[in-house]
């Protein structure tokens, strides 16, 4: 490497690199803490996951239960999960998308943008 020549400092690259990775591993650690939730049926139905898509708890109020007809709660059980885990990928994308941008903007490998 010629200095001046324009090349690039590998030891700088390297600890840009290095910062990422740290700042990665911290914001994924924070979404496996966080807890978000979703809800079906004007709340009767509550599903309760972390940042990282975890189901943590579910609640259902006693007048979403009807024995005849499981099938409705089963759908609301359903809706209720789905919505907790879209707030948790809305979640990631805050937490994480900004690191995605600084890797080149490609997104990274197993995350969902």
């Amino acid at each position: 490497m010629i200095p001046g020549g324009g090349q690039p400092n590998m030891q700088q690259l390297l600890q840009q690199a290095q910062k990422m990775q740290q700042d990665l591993a911290k914001a994924q650690e924070e979404l496996a803490r966080t807890e978000v939730e979703g809800q079906a049926g004007g709340g009767l139905v509550r599903a309760t996951v972390t940042g990282s898509g975890e189901l943590r708890a579910l609640k259902i109020d006693p007048k979403a239960v009807d024995p005849e007809d499981t099938d409705t709660l089963a759908d609301l059980v359903v809706a209720a999960v789905q919505a907790a885990n879209e707030n948790a990928q809305t979640l990631q994308q805050q937490k994480l998308g900004p690191l995605a941008q600084g890797l080149g903007g490609g997104g990274i490998p197993g995350l969902p943008f």
